[in-house]
Order: C-alpha cells, then structure tokens, then sequence
C-alpha cells in the first residue's frame, strides 16, 4: 500500500534540537506537506466525524518525556511508545475511547532518550531478561517511513544481551528492517483477519495480501514471526473464511520451520465505545448488538460485552484446531 502522508505538520520546537525532528521535517516539506512551528495542535472540524477525519491526517512532531514505562502484560514485560494513534481507521480499535476527539498522531523524535529510558529498565531488571512492546498505542510501522525509529529501536535491540523487542502491525513497509543484524532478539507478529473483517472494518491499513506477503518477508529474514488474530467475529461465513486465512498463511510460510505464535482475541465493545464507533462511523456493519452478548469485567475499570461462553468456546476450539492442523510448531499464547 502507499505509505502515509499527512495533510498537515505541527512541529514543537523542541524536536528541531534532534537530527531525527530536522531529517523530519525536510522529507515532509519535501512533500510539500505544510508545517506549524506550534506547542498545540488545532483541529477545528464542523462536527465529531469531521475533527475524526482531519485527525488522522495530522500528524506533531514532538518528544516524549515518558522515564518510567507502563507494565503490558501479557504481551510484555514494559510497553513503550515512538508515536500515538496511528493513520488506520479501524472501526473496533479500543483507541477509540483512550486518545479523545481528536486522535491526531503524535510523533516521537528523541529516540536517544527513548533508547536510554528502555536500556534503565533493563539494567533495573538484571540478570533477567526484560521484553518491550513498541505497538501498545500505535502501528509503529505506519508511521516507520517519516522517522525510521523503528530500525534504531531493532538495531538496539539487535546488540543487547537481555533487552528483547516485540513489534506488532497491520501495515506491510518492512523492507527497512530486512538487512538489520537483529540477531533474532525482535519478534514481529502481524494483526491479521478474514478479507471481510479487513475490508469492512480496518480502512486505511495493508491489505489480506500484502501482511501475509510482509510476514513472509520478515520470516524469511530470520525474525522469530507471530500472528494475532483480532478480533475474531461471528458472521456468515466465518468459519470458513478463517479456514482459508490460515490455509493461506501456511501456503505462503512453507519454509519457515521456527515457532510460530498465536494469540487470539475475540470482538469485544464497551458501551462507550459503541455510542463512540457510531458517531464516527453511522453506516458500520459491526455487530454490537448488547443482547446477544455477555458482560465481562475489563482490566482497566469497564465493563466489555463478550460472546457469550458457548460462543466464545466455539471460537477458541475451532481456531485452535485450525491453526494446530496447519502448523506444526505453533503456540496459541493466549485466548481472550
């Protein structure tokens, strides 16, 4: 897919004292993409769906103060961020809810810093090894092309002894990470779903065909690959819609012979959420209908609707079974 360029620039000043805002800001002019020298990002649209969609064509160039990381569990260890929001519109991203009215994309470029920060979280937890996720709040990949943070962050991670990185994405511009040294101390696990999920939920983001042609791209470069399936959904057809995704998958990782993991997540909503997705989205075909699900307490204080048990049972049986019928040495990490 075309790489993303935004419709505007906001510049905070203080990313002009590092080489990665200057280099920055040249490629977008560059692009003729016009740039605010500003602390504040105004968005200014008529309506909510309005101040959405500008949103994400903006992006600020800026730096990101965090010292001590958030816990992210169970993917990892520590999460950290190079960037917030991300260009793809995913109608059920549980960002919805977390980044406000105006989810326009902060991008982060003190990564000197951000290293620093990761390396003394590292050395906290010696002689153990500590796991990192870069993609908590964002695509890190999306936005890989305006910064290239994230081949710094795998380089990094590449010469250290006990630091060890986890990328998640739904985009396909790998090509950058093919030639890297990384000694197989990043894992790269792509967010991957049925054409009909991907075509009438997740816009803006790679096609069915270009993830599964990006993960056999990373495989192929000797990076220890993972799937997650999300959210899985209940629709005509999906059974056998995910039978040829996984069949897919296999035909195209043929020879890739290492572990291949798994994790596997059910659509969930919160009422919030919901009220949240039709404004931004008043014609979307996502199932929210309260009555047919189940309420689940969620981690961070909400209650989430859920498949009911016997439909989420059928989901884990029936992906677990497909997935351990197509490859050999995988590992569902978890289902939830």
């Amino acid at each position: 897919m075309k790489l993303f360029i935004p419709d505007i620039a906001y510049i905070n000043p203080k990313s002009l004292n590092y080489n990665v805002g200057k280099t920055a800001k040249e490629y977008l002019e560059k692009l003729h993409v016009p740039t605010i020298d500003s602390r504040k990002v105004e968005i200014n649209g008529a309506c909510p769906s309005e101040n959405y969609a500008k949103a994400k064509k903006t992006i600020y160039l800026t730096v990101n103060a965090q010292k001590k990381l958030r816990p992210c569990k169970p993917s990892a260890d520590y999460q950290f961020a190079l960037s917030s929001s991300c260009p793809g519109h995913c109608e059920y991203c549980y960002l919805q809810t977390t980044q406000g009215e105006k989810p326009f994309m902060k991008v982060f470029v003190n990564i000197e810093e951000i290293l620093q920060v990761i390396q003394n979280h590292i050395d906290k937890n010696l002689p153990n090894i500590t796991t990192f996720e870069s993609g908590s709040i964002t695509d890190p990949i999306a936005l890989e092309h305006l910064t290239g943070n994230l081949k710094r962050c795998i380089e990094f991670f590449g010469k250290s002894q006990k630091g060890r990185l986890r990328v998640i994405t739904k985009y396909n511009n790998v090509d950058s990470f093919l030639d890297i040294h990384h000694h197989q101390h990043t894992k790269f696990r792509f967010s991957i779903n049925t054409k009909y999920v991907i075509n009438n939920f997740e816009h803006h983001t790679a096609s069915f065909e270009e993830r599964i042609a990006a993960s056999r791209k990373i495989a192929q470069a000797g990076y220890p690959i993972g799937f997650i399936i999300a959210p899985i959904m209940i629709y005509d057809g999906w059974k056998s819609e995910y039978e040829e995704l996984l069949s897919h998958l296999k035909s195209q990782l043929k020879d890739y012979h290492e572990e291949i993991t798994f994790e596997l997540i059910q659509h969930r909503f919160t009422a919030t959420a919901k009220e949240l997705i039709l404004t931004r989205f008043p014609k979307t075909k996502l199932d929210m209908n309260e009555e047919t699900r189940q309420l689940k307490w969620g981690p961070y204080g909400k209650f989430k609707y859920v498949y009911p048990k016997e439909k989420s049972t059928e989901i884990k049986k029936y992906i677990t079974e497909l997935i351990h019928s197509n490859f050999e040495k995988a590992l569902i990490e978890y289902f939830t």
